[in-house]
């Protein structure tokens, strides 16, 4: 089995190659080296044979490589004759037949050695054999004549042997048993490629982008086969669906050859849910126990099936693809029909999940219901809600919408959609389940609606639901308890904490009075208790929400641990600044909703608060890896919208654009809606991205939309919007192609006003965090204003530091460096050393997150500045041309000079702003008093002034 050329790269086998190199020429006493290569069809043999022939080529040994052929012994050392001859030696047998007598045989084995003695010219010999399985009796009797050492020659020996031959008595595995008692000889047995070096190939011939899903699938296919791997990923590369014809071809033909029994056994464990047990298989099977023993031995040796202690398996899943389409439909039911059947016989617990797939492949819907059905609830008693839900939906193919166990059937479906996070295949069966005349009431229509709507992140819609459930009269007390207490758990994801608060005390309310359920508890108290750390008492808001995980934890529902969990780590991570305690909450509680089922959802969003922590704290590195373990579940809705903001983020520091700009596209698609906890972080993304670009009137657009869209408590939310919105206006200053709007800074110094007078009534803890961005949105305003003041940037720079979050407190330094070095020069020199310090502290912090646009604008600042980032050596500043002298100049303030300096060099306004750290605009006013002052109309004629003077 070959693949097609050699343009696929030779993955996972480093150190077989490096191992076969040292065994070939690590010869024993008698001068001779051997590795016999063993694998299966297609596992990279002779691939093997090719690299470790080319890498000893080059090391100076002397190659010859030949083919075994599948003639018997028809054709005497074949192999090794036609290595002589494409090594162009004429290897003349003479008429020796030696099969004739044993000296016959023996003239001829002395003969081939002394040409290959001949050939070697006192070098070492390597004899390189494929497909051994078919050697002849005369090339195994040289092999053992060569390798005793009777040859006399330097050799060693590579040779491949397919390994589903040597079965029942081959006369190979006679002589590689003889040949191991040499201690110069090796018998390697070539594993398949593992899960990793699977997903390497299939990225190298499929590309780089491929799905680690799609890699995935690749290999529970292949088995790790290198060639059907390879054949796969040229299927995915091409966008082929079916298998290729070279593979379908390959194994039709090999399960042809396989003994009449054998083949049976392989079609029986294809049609079956592995491991197929033995005494499952005899059952399906009716031979003799002697009879399938043989038969699965040779289904084994063909390696077709492996054996393991819980039943027998298929070596490569695409084998049951092929035959699958090979059997006729009819002979497909009744295999299926006699596994069902043999289920059925066993005595004991019944396996619903098999015994329904065979009944359904058997075209027994009313036989499969029951089994389905019961499938169904076991997966959720296991919390296995995507399982569930495929059997469901299972269910609802097989039963008759006239049935009245069809509503059952919906409802379930709806909520196991809602539970495995197919939001909006849980809203479709819904609307199905409420146009049922037999379907639930009106209250609890509004309920479920509302929880599938937050769900999948069409917030504004959801709370318009749970405010019908409370307002309908027909809802009983318990129902409205449940609706207060999803309502306060909306109300904090979309940051309105008061709200929240007040309807957490009424769901509490209404469920004493009620005895509502464990659930409703947890939701209101954990809701509560972030209202009152946000807005009033940290410690006792703290201690609510930990109270509720406790409850939680004992109640053991994933729902209950998953609200608790969530919220206890979203307050840590965000109002209260314990970010590192934060990260550690969330990861732990994504490891307990992983091991109850909720990994699409509950743990998804858990592990999207730790990344968004590890982001604050500067481990880029490791939030990386932490988002790909979430993006693995493939989350939609609202957990979907959450990990897509902590991975543009990511995206956003790192620089890249375009990822960046595909996650805020597909969250802006997601939100159909949404609140301040959603909206505004996409917005204040889209803000920081526009800036990296140079879009500052894009940047400004995203803020502005932001300060009219929402309404929140969230003052960090919001102090984070207003510092970009700050951030975007002051880089337009700087930028001078867009000139800063007025109207739109007035609007944000209204919400820092707001923010000012919240964080006075806030809790300490917040009251801190917003501090840090009053901080930043005062020193961006100085850069509005054309007064960059470095203390400001100082005074945030230390702010931010005592918070732990390195990336605000680096910007700050970047800034306090800037505005340093855009003063006069000499004018501080100790102002300077600290500037140049902060200058590479801030990039020391950019590198080490990998903060490439932050880098290199700290690098643009340093060059225009002349300060070196590396090293201890001190810079010096460009010094303004000499005044004082009575020269024309004299009417100059020192800026004009510089100005003038750089007009004189054939500098535009930008170039000049940029080198001075001033706006294009401010430029353009030192040019015109320049013009006003010295009498000139041109700047050639201002330039010429200037040299004169100097």
């Amino acid at each position: 089995m070959a693949s097609e050329g050699d343009d696929a790269p030779i993955v996972g086998r480093t150190g077989t190659l490096t191992a076969l190199r040292t065994d070939l020429l690590n010869a024993g006493p008698s001068g001779t080296a051997a590795v016999f290569v063993t694998g299966e069809s297609g596992v990279g043999k002779t691939r093997l044979l090719h690299e470790t022939a080319e890498a000893l080529r080059e090391a100076g040994v002397a190659v010859l490589s030949g083919t075994c052929l599948d003639i018997g012994d028809a054709s005497p050392l074949h192999p090794v004759l036609q290595a002589l001859r494409r090594a162009g030696v004429h290897a003349d047998t003479g008429p020796v037949d030696a099969a004739a007598n044993q000296d016959g045989a023996g003239v001829l084995l002395e003969r081939v050695s002394q040409q290959l003695r001949s050939l070697a010219q006192g070098r070492r010999l390597l004899l390189v054999l494929d497909d051994l399985q078919w050697a002849d009796r005369s090339t195994r009797q040289l092999l053992l004549y060569l390798l005793a050492g009777l040859g006399e020659i330097n050799l060693s020996v590579l040779a491949a042997v397919r390994s589903e031959s040597l079965h029942g008595s081959h006369p190979l595995r006679r002589v590689l048993a003889e040949l191991r008692r040499l201690r110069s000889v090796r018998v390697l047995d070539l594993a398949p490629l593992d899960r990793e070096a699977t997903g390497e190939l299939v990225a190298a011939i499929a590309g780089a982008t491929v799905a680690p899903e799609d890699a995935d699938r690749v290999y529970k296919r292949s088995g790790g086969n290198p060639f059907v791997v390879e054949e796969l990923s040229r299927d995915l590369r091409d966008g082929r669906v079916e298998l290729s014809d070279t593979l379908r071809e390959i194994f039709l033909s090999r399960v042809d050859e396989l003994p009449p029994h054998a083949h049976d056994v392989v079609h029986a464990v294809a049609a079956g849910v592995e491991p197929v047990e033995h005494a499952l298989l005899a059952r399906v099977l009716p031979l003799p126990e002697t009879e399938l023993i043989e038969a699965i031995r040779a289904a084994v040796a063909h390696r077709f099936v492996t054996s393991a202690n819980d039943g027998y398996r298929l070596r490569h899943q695409v084998v049951a693809e092929v035959l699958e389409h090979e059997v006729l439909p009819a002979e497909s039911a009744a295999r299926h029909r006699r596994y069902a059947e043999a289920l059925e016989a066993v005595p004991g617990t019944v396996d619903h999940a098999r015994l329904a797939h065979h009944w359904r492949q058997a075209g027994e819907p009313a036989r499969a219901m029951p089994s389905v059905v019961a499938a169904a609830r076991a997966a959720e008693q296991l919390y296995g809600f995507a399982e569930a839900h495929r059997y469901w939906s299972m269910a609802l193919e097989l039963g008759c919408e006239q049935a009245p166990e069809y509503t059952e059937l919906l409802a379930h479906a709806a909520e196991s959609a809602h539970r495995c996070g197919e939001h909006q295949r849980a809203l479709t069966r819904l609307e199905e389940l409420a146009a049922r005349p037999d379907g639930p009431g009106a209250c609890e229509i509004h309920l479920r609606r509302a929880r599938y709507l937050a769900a999948a992140g069409r917030s504004a819609t959801a709370e318009i639901e749970y405010e019908r459930a409370l307002a309908f009269a027909e809802c009983t007390q318990s129902e409205k308890a449940s609706a207060a207490a999803h309502l306060a758990e909306l109300l904090v994801h979309l940051g309105r904490y008061a709200d929240a608060g007040v309807r957490a005390r009424d769901a509490l309310e209404l469920a004493e009075k009620a005895d509502g359920s464990t659930g409703d508890l947890v939701r209101a108290s954990a809701a509560l208790g972030f209202s009152l750390a946000f807005r009033e008492d940290p410690d006792a808001g703290l201690a609510v929400i930990r109270q509720a995980v406790e409850i939680a934890e004992r109640s053991g529902h994933p729902d209950d641990i998953g609200c608790a969990y969530l919220h206890l780590a979203e307050l840590l991570t965000g109002p209260l600044n314990s970010v590192e305690e934060g990260v550690l909450v969330a990861r732990r509680g994504a490891e307990k909703l992983a091991a109850i089922g909720l990994g699409r959802t509950y743990q998804t969003r858990l592990l999207a608060i730790a990344a968004n922590g590890l982001f604050r704290i500067g481990d880029w590195a490791e939030m990386e890896k932490v988002l790909d373990t979430a993006m693995r579940h493939h989350p939609s809705g609202a957990d979907a919208v959450e990990l897509l903001l902590s991975r543009c983020r990511l995206w956003v520091g790192v620089g890249d654009v375009e990822q960046a700009d595909r996650d805020l596209e597909a969250v802006a698609t997601i939100l159909a809606g949404g609140g301040a906890r959603h909206v505004l972080p996409m917005l204040t993304l889209r803000a920081g991205l526009a800036m990296w670009q140079g879009r500052h009137a894009e940047a400004r657009a995203a803020v502005q939309r932001g300060l009219t869209e929402t309404r929140s408590d969230d003052l960090v939310l919001l102090g984070v919007l207003a510092w970009h919105g700050l951030r975007a206006e002051a880089q337009a200053q700087a930028g001078g192609k867009v000139p800063v709007d007025p109207a739109a800074v007035r609007r944000l110094q209204t919400v820092v006003e707001r923010m000012a007078r919240g964080a006075g009534n806030a809790a300490p803890p917040v009251r801190a965090v917003v501090d840090g961005y009053l901080d930043l949105c005062a020193a961006e305003q100085s850069r509005i204003d054309d007064r960059n003041d470095p203390e400001l940037w100082a005074r945030a720079a230390a702010a931010w530091d005592r918070r732990k979050q390195p990336y605000p407190a680096a910007y700050s330094r970047l800034r306090q460096a800037e505005a340093t070095f855009a003063r006069r020069p000499g004018r501080s020199n100790r102002g300077r050393a600290a500037a140049t310090m902060a200058l590479r502290e801030a990039y020391a912090t950019a590198r080490a997150m990998g903060a490439k646009p932050f880098a290199a604008e700290i690098t643009a600042v340093a060059t225009r500045a002349r300060v070196a980032l590396t090293g201890d050596e001190d810079t010096v500043a460009i010094a303004a041309p000499g005044h004082g002298s009575g020269d024309e100049l004299d009417v100059l303030t020192e800026r004009e000079r510089e100005v003038l300096a750089a007009v004189a060099e054939g500098l535009t306004n930008r170039e000049i702003g940029q080198a001075l750290f001033i706006s294009e605009r401010t430029v353009g006013v030192h040019v015109g008093h320049i013009f006003d002052k010295l009498q000139v109309r041109t700047r050639v004629q201002a330039s010429r002034v200037f040299l004169r003077a100097a």
